[in-house]
Parts: C-alpha cells; structure tokens; sequence
C-alpha cells in the first residue's frame, strides 16, 4: 500500500478551536494532558482527569476532543510541526558536505536528546504503532522531513537522479527514527553508541560513497 504524500492534509479527530478564548482552553487541555501522561503514560490517562487538571468541564473537554484518541493525535500534530520548523531551518543554508554532516549531525542529536527528556514523546510514539490513522501521521511526517533533505541533496548533488535521491532521504529518516527508539529501549552508553553509529551510516549514504 502506497503511503500518504507529505503533502496530503491528513484529517483530525478533533475540532479546532476558532476563538482565543477557545484555544487557550484548548492549550490548557493538552498541557494537563502532557502532564499526566508524562506521571503515568497515556493508557491510565483518564479524560475526566484531564478536564479537572485543565480546569474545565468533561463537557466542554469533549467539546474539543471526543475521545483520548484525539488528545494523543493533538500533541502528535504538536511536535510534528515543531520538529518540521527546526529542521527547515537547520538544512536551509547547507551549501556543502561538511554543512549537511553537522547540521544532519546536530539534528539527529536534538531528536535523541528530546527522547530521552520527553516521556510525552515516547508515549506517543508508542501510540502511532498501534493506531494505523496515526501512523499515516508520522508517515507523512518522515516525508515532509525528507523533502527538506531531498533539497539539500540537490544542491550537492545536481547530476543525481532525483528518485533515488528521495528513496534515500526517506529512508534515511525512517532509519533514523528507528535507530533513536532503539536507543532509548536499552542503557545509555549503548544508546549512545547505536545513535553514534547511525550517523556514521547515514552520512555516508547521503555523501554518496
């Protein structure tokens, strides 16, 4: 089955908010939510102790978000969109190999670090592998992230053929992702050493050796 394209708006289960007074419900909502996931994980998670840490209604809670399902799918969107801008604007300037290998690098770092630091993070991940709606999320994630890479490639490489290009960077990432969440499932030194080693990897196939 062909995957989603990056650019291809994948539905979520929840309402957006249009009014300040709303988003700022909204926003204390997903931070109650954060919280208790971050204290127990997701499974335990219950709405009415995400309505009464957030301070509002169980009504108006599912007003915005009808199930624990859409919560998760929130904060996913969430980080989506943050980790999109910070690599956008790490890969953006990269005019040569020594540029792609630190930024790449750099990136790759910032990604294991906020692993390691974000329960939340590992929840959700957790949650993408058995929600197929999810998935197709970060799918469509590791694409947009890939084009930002593909770019790059093409400046380095502009004699390359472009599909093979894409596959790489798609797979790159895809490796990537993999090979953090290895790495926070065993002892910090060994993780340490299999993201180290990931990156060795990955720059050489992105140098084109």
């Amino acid at each position: 089955m062909e995957g989603t394209p990056a650019n291809e708006q994948i539905a979520s289960p929840r309402r957006a908010p249009s009014q300040q007074r709303s988003r700022e419900r909204v926003e204390r909502m997903l931070a109650a939510a954060s919280a208790l996931i971050t204290e127990q994980g997701s499974d335990a998670m219950r709405m009415g102790e995400v309505a009464e840490r957030a301070g509002v209604s169980i009504g108006s809670l599912y007003q915005f978000f009808p199930d624990k399902r859409a919560i998760i799918w929130a904060l996913a969107e969430r980080y989506t969109a943050e980790s999109q801008a910070c690599i956008s604007a790490a890969l953006a300037d990269v005019s040569d190999v020594e540029g792609l290998n630190q930024a790449f690098s750099e990136l790759v770092d910032i990604y294991y670090g906020l692993f390691l630091a974000e329960p939340v993070m590992r929840d959700i991940w957790s949650g993408t592998q058995a929600d197929k709606a999810l998935r197709q999320l970060e799918l469509a994630d590791s694409r947009a992230n890939a084009e930002f890479l593909v770019a790059v490639l093409k400046r380095l490489r502009p004699g390359a053929d472009p599909v093979a290009l894409e596959t790489t960077a798609f797979l790159v990432w895809q490796m990537g992702e993999a090979a953090v969440r290895l790495a926070i499932s065993v002892e910090r030194q060994e993780g340490d050493r299999l993201v180290a080693a990931y990156k060795r990897m990955a720059l050489r196939e992105l140098a084109g050796d």
